[in-house]
């Protein structure tokens, strides 16, 4: 194969797997642009102090629709237990914010069915619950500070803050920004598999498969940041190429929630006890949850839906608006890093 079909085939792969992502990343981009304005000001701080079991599930369950990354939780999770939350629930929403979001929930419905998101959404609660829970119970902490006391001295009201120019901002823009380069690259590396990898081609492998390929899925995670919302397209890839479900739900799990950078954060605010429960929550659940998926054949077993996806008006729209807010992106990024004006050591004498 000559490298100019090798680019065509990549292009066309990386077509359809951007006309099968774009109208549910824009839906899930709307909805998280909506959240961030009309939820409450203080609405999560005032649910998640104490160490209760209620506590801790309010968290893990209010992390579920954020639409936060991995390196954007990590402020927002200290933020809290600053503003007065345990340690067990701003670890539960460390560890279930990242994992999912209306945004993924709707792209992985997309590309590996809706009993697969549906799945995941469990597992980000279960784990997130669990992981919090123990924190509660073998780490006494600090105890959680004075709630703050919010003060409506703002000159902008949170009336004059709900208008669709402010959803679309953060939405559209704010958070696109935020993973627009990894999404990027999870479309390639998607579309590379895809070209280079036959179909089923990974289940000749052995160690693709069953609690080896898990455990590779999660050695290839732990170290990496890889956003939720890119890995999607990239696990179904794998999924299409022959490797289980379950070792794709160990990526869906383990890459967004674990990272150098988290660890770290998690070390300097918490402690190395609270990392080592962190961790180890995170990487056992993965890992027990991939195989428990891998046992329900009827729902394990669904073919990866984008690989017979129909293009139609809906999604070429999507894709093309998609296209051009990426391409926006990427053009602000570069004229920012490639026109910064040096800082000149002469300056006319006044």
């Amino acid at each position: 194969m000559s490298l100019s079909q090798i680019a065509i085939n990549m292009l066309q792969a990386a077509w359809q797997i951007l006309l099968e992502l774009a109208p549910w990343l824009l839906v899930g981009l709307l909805i998280a642009g909506i959240l961030h304005v009309f939820l409450p000001a203080g609405f999560i701080h005032r649910h998640l102090g104490g160490k209760k079991f209620i506590n801790v599930f309010k968290a893990a369950s209010m992390g579920l629709p954020m639409p936060l990354c991995s390196c954007g939780v990590i402020p927002a999770a200290i933020g809290l237990k600053k503003d007065g939350a345990s340690n067990g629930a701003a670890i539960g929403f460390l560890i279930s914010t990242p994992q999912t979001g209306v945004d993924c929930v709707l792209i992985t419905a997309a590309f590996l069915g809706w009993p697969f998101a549906i799945f995941t959404v469990f597992s980000t609660l279960f784990s997130g619950l669990f992981g919090g829970l123990l924190v509660n119970l073998f780490d006494a902490g600090d105890p959680p500070a004075a709630a703050p006391v919010l003060k409506n001295n703002s000159c902008c009201t949170q009336h004059d803050k709900r208008s669709w120019k402010t959803i679309f901002q953060f939405g559209f823009i704010e958070l696109l920004r935020d993973f627009y380069k990894w999404l990027i690259i999870g479309i390639l590396v998607s579309a590379l598999i895809t070209v280079f990898i036959p179909q089923n081609r990974l289940q000749e492998i052995p160690l693709t498969q069953g609690l080896s390929g898990m455990f590779l899925m999660l050695a290839i995670s732990l170290p990496l940041y890889i956003c939720t919302t890119a890995s999607i397209p990239l696990a179904a890839a794998l999924v299409t190429a022959g490797m289980s479900p379950g070792s794709a739900l160990v990526l869906l799990m383990a890459g967004p929630t674990t990272n150098v950078a988290t660890m770290g954060a998690i070390y300097h605010s918490f402690g190395k006890k609270v990392l080592g429960i962190y961790l180890a929550t995170v990487a056992g659940l993965s890992i027990a949850l991939g195989l428990l998926f891998d046992k329900l054949p009827i729902i394990a077993h669904q073919a990866p839906l984008h690989t017979h996806h129909q293009m139609d008006i809906l999604s070429l729209a999507a894709a093309i608006i998609l296209l051009a807010l990426l391409a926006g992106l990427s053009f602000v990024d570069l004229r920012r890093k490639f026109h910064k004006k040096p800082a000149s050591c002469c300056h006319p004498h006044s």
